[in-house]
């Protein structure tokens, strides 16, 4: 006899310790009852020590006399009946040294641990005095079955209670899980349909005595029925690999060579599952999904190999050698098969990454590499590598050049190099040519050569050198270089003046300080160094630093200087450098430290917020510069027009860039200026420009509709709906909402209404609240309404009926009637599902139908079929479906089936608009749509009118008809583009007709409207409509 425990669930804490050492046990090669580990048969004696109060002996009885622990639905039929054996009794009358043999014979792997719990066992049991039989010490039972757990009682008139996990178990008529029997002596509870939740202890009390039992719930492993199979395909075609476990809905991991694959939203693979088959499906392979593809379920794996391969490589085209001069542009170009290939381009083996100057284009077959000005980098050995493949195209560049050379580099003016006079000349020119050039030296009919001690000429790679190791003043005059290759010649001129520099300034004065500036004076230099002093050049540094900075990059003529940017607080030291045409001269003495410091700028941006009858509310921005003196604060001061008289409205100073000047006569004329104050000052004060009449002025109330709340607003059941409706309006308007002209219930919708807007919030949406909301916004005599739409929308019910008309061939046609309850927005389909009878298993057959008859076809002969039918709305399928009550029976071959005669239904009907054109609102410059929809059959011609006219080949307006839907799209609209637009559908059978009215806001002046090339007459028209209008507000 063989038994098996494995895939224990753990509920409690205790369990989880027992659970985790339960091994796999076996008696295959042994002729004995039981093999189990220590582990198991301690935290047995361990709970059952702890509940009845002393150790229960072991003993794990017969299939036919504890069911419940041994029996399961994979387990072996039984050979004999073989005698009970305990193992306990055995070891406790057995000698020390027979216990090796003993654990040898029952498969006991835990000696040790054994014998320790037998030292606990050595006591005499006490007799129970209300059980005469307890609990078995385990009992096991499969998933889905049920458990009989038995006591005997020497007393039947005790009270007797059943626990499970010390929470006690209550019978109740209408819940049969659990079933309480009486028998003579006996107590049975009985556990139906058990689950992983029932695997716990039970216990059972009898008066002050109790005792306990453990329950197994065994879950069977889902095991795999159909393997996965091997796939070998290329790039960009689809994979779809399937597998069949044993039981539907089980839960199951893919995984890619060990790892599990990623299926969230924005992966690669997609998961599907159907019944007991699972499929994972990669649309567009690429080869990096080559790999080990395997299913792990519970009781089993199963893994293919996939080889996702290249496409065979062609050239159409191959790479040429070029040859281009310097500066022109170079283009390579070539022509591969297949074209969604990438590739990369290398120069000598190094990889081109495109820039501002390399253009690397890739279209189907063509890849192009396009330089836009040739360099003499550009020269080498170019190579196309198509990614994934070993072959390249390879072409040669060569870029010449003539040779120049750069005296520009020098940087002096009139290439003359002034030197001092015992100083080392060195001159590095910049020369260029492709090949490289031969370069000579001269001055006047004299050749240097580059073996000279005191003057010597070299040429490198790129540049030629004159070197003058001690000028001399015979060494002034001018210079030649001579340049040539075989592109061509190029000379240029040098001239040397050898001088000296001036001595240095004195220390200059700091007469003058602002807040980041100052002002400072110098004397010229004693000696200028043989030339006319050219400038001066400025530094300046923090006393503390040591780092100074130059404050003039062009010389100053003069011998004065004002450094501005200065930080305030921070002592600074400047001074004097004097520049002639040989150099700079070391620095002057450093002035004596100052510190700049100086008052903000004035506030910027002063308007006025509000006006009442007694107050004045002023709001301006901070100054644009604030020293280092801070900002302590604004003083807002006030007079009446007509008087100097300022008044200080606010005693102490305020922080904040608002104030409200109270305590003003009504009606009168104000003047309002702010300053700044900060540790260095009062800043100049900003002044309104205009005088403020003191009285409140009524604006009449305004709602700005957003443009999203102008059209119907649709939300889910249970989505929250949140809509913001600004409007204007003073003093502070009163806003009340009503819904189809009644109150709105606040405990259902919440209103909150500030200053400028109103929301109205539902948290958690129903279809109850669907409908026309009315926004009425109040100030005095004046009102503003606006009316907005909302529509809540839930999933719809299924189809009320579904029958089977007609049984033909292979064929069926089903009929139905709409669902009930289409959720509150119509039907945008259905989804039709086949089962055959045999297994009952679901398949779609059609998905998002939008007519209520059918015809399915494609079925298997011989075979029974049920149908039924989803409902689909724009949130989605219906909970449930339709079937129908009837199966249809597709008739094997032989049989005659006489076909009905049938008329054909004459779809044909007159243009109809289901959805009209809506007036709409247009904002100048923003391109406008107006959209609607017609049913018609034949095709109807749809022509679109504007103020009765038909609109015909206007490059302004773009006309769209797809699937019933008719749009006009009004490209950067202005004012006269408003007016009435039409949409006219004819065919053979009628016509419709609907109309909207488009208003453009944001108008044009008369300048604007000329430049646009508007006819004179219609801007005459359009200025007068816009003073009609205007007139009318």
């Amino acid at each position: 006899m063989s038994t098996t425990v494995e895939n224990i669930t753990v509920q409690t804490g205790w369990e989880q310790s027992m659970y985790a050492h339960i091994r796999r046990f076996s008696s295959t090669k042994c002729p004995r009852r039981i093999h189990c580990s220590n582990t198991f048969v301690q935290h047995v004696s361990t709970s059952t020590s702890s509940s009845s109060g002393h150790v229960a002996n072991v003993q794990l009885a017969p299939q036919d006399s504890h069911p419940a622990l041994v029996s399961g639905p994979n387990r072996e039929p039984k050979q004999e009946e073989a005698p009970d054996v305990d193992v306990w009794e055995i070891l406790k009358s057995a000698r020390p040294d027979e216990y090796e043999k003993i654990a040898f014979n029952y498969g006991i792997t835990d000696l040790r641990g054994l014998l320790k719990r037998l030292k606990k066992t050595k006591k005499e049991e006490k007799k129970s005095e209300a059980f005469a039989k307890k609990l078995d010490p385990a009992y096991q039972v499969d998933k889905g079955g049920k458990i009989r757990f038995v006591v005997d009682l020497a007393d039947p008139t005790v009270e007797l209670k059943w626990y499970k996990n010390g929470q006690e178990i209550r019978p109740t008529p209408k819940y049969v899980k659990y079933i309480f029997e009486h028998k003579g002596t006996q107590r049975i509870m009985i556990v139906n349909n058990c689950v992983l939740n029932d695997d716990a202890a039970y216990s059972v009390s009898a008066g002050d005595e109790k005792c306990t039992t453990e329950l197994f719930v065994k879950e069977l492993p889902v095991k795999i029925v159909k393997d996965i199979e091997a796939v070998k395909t290329t790039v960009n075609e689809r994979i779809e690999l399937e597998c069949e476990v044993s039981e539907e809905g089980a839960q199951v991991k893919w995984m890619k060579n060990g790892v599990e694959v990623p299926t969230g939203v924005r992966s690669r693979y997609r998961v599907k599952s159907e019944g007991t088959k699972h499929w994972l499906i990669i649309d567009d392979a690429s080869k990096d999904d080559t790999g080990t593809y395997s299913l792990m379920a519970t009781g089993g794996t199963t893994e293919a190999r996939v080889q996702v391969d290249l496409k065979p490589l062609k050239i159409l085209q191959d790479l040429q050698n070029v040859t281009v001069m310097l500066g022109q542009p170079l283009k390579l170009h070539c022509e591969i098969n297949p074209g969604n290939v990438p590739g990369r381009w290398y120069r000598n083996g190094q990889l081109i990454q495109p820039n501002d100057r390399i253009n690397i284009l890739h279209r189907a077959k063509n890849h192009r590499l396009e330089i836009e000005s040739s360099s003499i980098h550009d020269s080498g050995d170019y190579t196309f590598v198509p990614e994934g493949y070993t072959q390249s195209l390879c072409a040669k560049i060569h870029v010449i050049d003539p040779p120049k050379v750069h005296l520009d580099s020098l940087n002096v003016p009139d290439n003359t190099v002034v030197i001092v006079a015992g100083t080392k000349l060195r001159l590095e020119i910049p020369i260029s040519g492709e090949p490289a050039p031969r370069v000579v030296w001269m001055k006047g009919e004299r050749v240097i050569l580059d073996s000279g001690n005191r003057v010597r000429a070299e040429t490198f790679a790129d540049q030629t050198c004159f070197t003058i190791e001690v000028t001399e003043r015979e060494d002034t005059g001018n210079y030649k270089i001579v340049l040539q290759n075989e592109a061509g010649e190029d000379t240029g001129s040098v001239r040397v003046k050898v001088v000296d520099i001036p001595d240095p300034p004195e220390a200059p004065l700091v007469p003058a300080v602002g807040g980041d500036w100052c002002s400072m004076t110098w004397d010229p230099p004693l000696y200028d160094g043989g030339s006319p002093i050219l400038g001066y050049f400025i530094e300046r540094k923090k006393k503390q630093s040591s780092r100074w900075m130059r404050l003039n990059f062009d010389l100053n003529k003069e011998a004065t200087f004002e450094p501005k940017k200065m930080i305030e607080g921070v002592p600074y030291e400047v001074r004097v450098f004097a520049v002639n045409a040989i150099g700079v001269s070391k620095p002057s003495e450093p002035s004596k430290a100052f510190v700049p410091l100086a008052v903000t700028s004035e506030p910027t941006m002063l308007v006025v917020d509000d006006v009442t009858d007694t107050t004045v509310t002023m709001k301006w921005r901070p100054p644009e510069t604030i020293g280092a003196a801070g900002l302590d604060g604004y003083l807002v001061e006030y007079c009446v027009e007509g008087t100097d008289d300022w008044i200080v409205a606010n005693k102490g100073l305020t922080e904040k860039t608002k104030y409200t000047i109270t305590g003003l006569p009504p009606e009168s004329k104000i003047l309002v200026r702010v300053r700044a104050i900060n540790a260095a000052g009062a800043s100049t004060p900003r002044t309104l420009q205009h005088s403020i009449l003191v009285k409140e002025v009524i604006e009449p109330p305004k709602i700005r509709i957003p443009r999203h709340l102008k059209q119907t607003c649709i939300r889910r059941v249970g989505e929250a709906v949140n809509l913001v409706v600004p409007f204007m309006g003073k003093p502070r308007p009163k806003v009340s909402w009503l819904k189809e002209g009644t109150a709105i219930d606040p405990t259902h919708v919440s209103i909150r209404n500030t200053e400028c807007d109103s929301i109205i919030f539902i948290r958690k949406a129903d279809r109850n609240h669907s409908g026309k909301y009315e926004m009425t916004v109040k100030v005095e005599n004046h009102e503003d309404t606006a009316i907005i739409d909302i529509q809540i929308v839930d999933l719809p019910g299924p189809p009320q009926y579904v029958k089977i008309e007609e049984v033909w061939g292979e064929n069926v046609a089903l009929d139905w009637t709409p669902p009930k309850d289409n959720g509150n927005a119509p039907i945008t389909g259905y989804t039709i599902q086949k089962a055959d009878k045999k297994t009952m298993e679901w398949y779609t057959c059609v998905e998002h139908y939008h007519r209520t008859c059918i015809t399915i076809s494609e079925l298997v002969v011989g075979n029974e079929y049920y149908f039924r039918i989803y409902s689909e709305n724009m949130c989605g399928l219906s909970e449930c479906a339709t079937q129908t009550k009837d199966s249809a029976l597709i008739v094997k071959e032989g049989m005659n089936l006489k076909n009905p005669e049938y008329t054909d239904h004459d779809f044909k009907e007159p243009p109809k608009f289901t959805q009209p054109l809506i007036n709409t609102f247009a904002i100048a410059g923003y391109n406008a749509t107006l959209n609607c929809s017609v049913r018609a059959n034949p095709r109807p011609k749809v022509i679109w009118m504007k103020n009765k006219i038909a609109i015909i080949d206007d490059p302004r307006y773009r006309m769209f008809s797809n699937q019933g839907v008719c749009s006009l799209e009004i490209r950067k609209p202005n004012p006269y583009d408003g007016g009435t637009y039409s949409c006219k559908a004819i065919n053979d059978l009628g016509e419709a007709q609907v109309e909207c009215k488009l208003e453009v806001k944001g108008g044009f002046t008369f300048y604007e409207l000329m430049q646009r090339g508007v006819p004179l007459h219609l801007i005459d028209k359009y200025m007068n409509e816009a003073k009609n209008v205007e007139a009318e507000k």
